[in-house]
């Protein structure tokens, strides 16, 4: 949820709007809910199959969390009903159910010290507080970027994300939980702590991702843009059980390769310059 006005008193700041708040809510009773069934998947006297089922429902509560963060500033923009309280309250919610409950899933089904892999046992705990670290960094640097006590030239573009956004990075580390438990594929899980590492220093990067937040029901698109998206939703619908990787690991890599052009483009007008200048 962003904020771009400016407030003339605390009241007005603090206004608490229903309607987005409620999604937010639903985002951190999300959260609540993956961090429950991870340790129950965990610690509950239940057998292995109940075990998986418990934590593709963390999982998929992490996939709804996305969903109500997604809405709720959607829903405040649409209706011009932002403030403060929803900016700060969004952020508090995300750092449960993007930050906590990923780096908590993770940890108790492969960096617990009571786990299989020795190095593991000694540096898990560390991997999860990285992460979790990253993303409260990455959110308090957001806070500060949108805040409207700054001038607007010296943020960041508002259709620009700087860093890799935490619930894209909560959305990598849950969809491949996903396919690991769906498809027993658990000897890939020792993956998951390079994943949790990669996604950490993205979320702090200098990297621009894409917001999205110009699409509505009145973008214009050109035809090959839009015969693409049709390509990759049936590609989606086809292979639907990895849909989620699919979609989380394509942001992720849009995002890499943009700003990988982007530098391209800056160093090449960097170059050109100098030479403009001495021809005039």
């Amino acid at each position: 949820m962003s904020v771009s006005k400016k407030y003339s008193n605390v009241a007005d700041a603090s206004r608490i709007y229903l309607l987005p708040n409620i999604f937010t809510a639903t985002n951190l009773f999300c959260g609540f809910l993956s961090i429950i069934r991870c340790i129950q998947a965990r610690y509950a006297t239940v057998d292995a199959a109940t075990a998986h089922r418990f934590y593709q429902q963390a999982v998929w509560l992490i996939f709804f969390a996305g969903l109500a963060d997604m809405l709720d500033g959607r829903v405040a923009r649409l209706k011009k009903k932002e403030s403060l309280f929803g900016l700060e309250f969004d952020s508090i919610s995300d750092m449960v159910s993007f930050g906590v409950a990923p780096a908590l899933m993770v940890f108790l089904r492969i960096l617990s010290p009571c786990d299989e892999y020795l190095f593991f046992r000694q540096l898990g705990w560390m991997i999860g507080f990285i992460y979790l670290l990253c993303a409260g960094v990455r959110l308090a640097r957001f806070n500060v970027i949108t805040s409207p006590l700054l001038p607007r030239e010296e943020t960041i573009p508002s259709y620009d994300f700087l860093g890799l956004p935490v619930p894209a990075a909560a959305g990598v580390i849950a969809s491949f939980v996903l396919i690991v438990d769906s498809y027993d594929l658990h000897v890939f899980s020792i993956f998951l702590p390079f994943i949790m590492l990669l996604t950490a220093y993205l979320m702090v990067s200098a990297i621009r991702f894409p917001s999205f937040k110009k699409i509505n029901w009145s973008t214009r698109t050109r035809l090959g843009t839009f015969v693409a998206i049709i390509g990759v939703l049936a590609t989606i619908s086809w292979f639907h059980q990895f849909s989620c990787a699919i979609v989380f690991l394509s942001y992720v890599v849009h995002g890499l390769v943009r700003h990988v052009r982007q530098e391209k483009r800056s160093r090449k007008i960097a170059i050109e310059r100098p030479e403009s200048s001495v021809n005039l």
